[in-house]
């Protein structure tokens, strides 16, 4: 009986992994879209989200039954009510990738990205997708230890970069119009906002592991 429940929680964990490699991949391709101005993949970005909803659905299914049918206990409960939280917060992931596709798709055939601040979604978008990515090796490998400390250095790293855009948009200076600055703040608070949402997973999982959450305050 023992075999056959946590053969069901690591079936959980893999569909936990399974909308994290999504995400990053959303991510990835709504960033190509925004960049190139490729109007096809946009769409295609933002009708792949329901993809996404539905791995939230089958992971809370999942989840309830194991809470009715097994009636875990101490950190098998933790694992369960912990990825009915994760499985919340990667599916916003998957939204946050496809409002950039949506911008994209909206604005066309005009360009969003200002020539000269591509640099700057380009490694937004790669600091996102490492995060998911690592997210998905720590549920796969359950080597959630340090993965939190790891994952809120990397969240600075996209915190200074929103920070940056947003001081370009909001300078006297700015040469590119209202419009175009509200799409490119837009931009960078999904990128961020994608991010933090990668940070509470992974917070979470290290809950799983030590039974306590990790504290912002006393990250390494």
């Amino acid at each position: 009986m023992r075999e056959t429940f946590h053969g069901q929680l690591a079936q959980l964990g893999t569909e936990l992994a399974g909308m994290c490699e999504f995400a990053a991949e959303a991510m990835r391709l709504a960033t190509q879209a925004l960049l190139e101005n490729d109007l096809e993949l946009a769409e295609r970005v933002g009708a792949g989200d329901a993809r996404m909803d539905r791995a939230r659905n089958l992971c809370d299914d999942h989840a309830l039954k194991l809470l009715a049918l097994q009636q875990p206990v101490a950190t098998d409960l933790r694992t369960i009510v912990a990825a009915v939280y994760c499985a919340v917060k990667l599916e916003r992931m998957g939204d946050l990738a496809a409002h950039i596709a949506d911008i994209t798709r909206r604005n066309h055939p005009r360009r969003v990205v200002p020539q000269g601040m591509e640099t700057g979604f380009r490694t937004l978008a790669s600091l996102d997708e490492h995060m998911a990515r690592r997210l998905a090796l720590a549920i796969l490998g359950d080597v959630t230890e340090g993965v939190f400390a790891e994952l809120d250095r990397t969240d600075d790293s996209v915190d200074v970069l929103h920070a940056e855009l947003m001081a370009a948009v909001t300078t006297e200076k700015w040469p590119h119009g209202i419009p175009t600055a509200i799409n490119i703040a837009l931009l960078a608070r999904f990128y961020e906002r994608f991010a933090d949402q990668a940070v509470h997973v992974a917070q979470r999982l290290e809950f799983i592991a030590a039974g306590t959450l990790p504290d912002y305050s006393a990250r390494s």
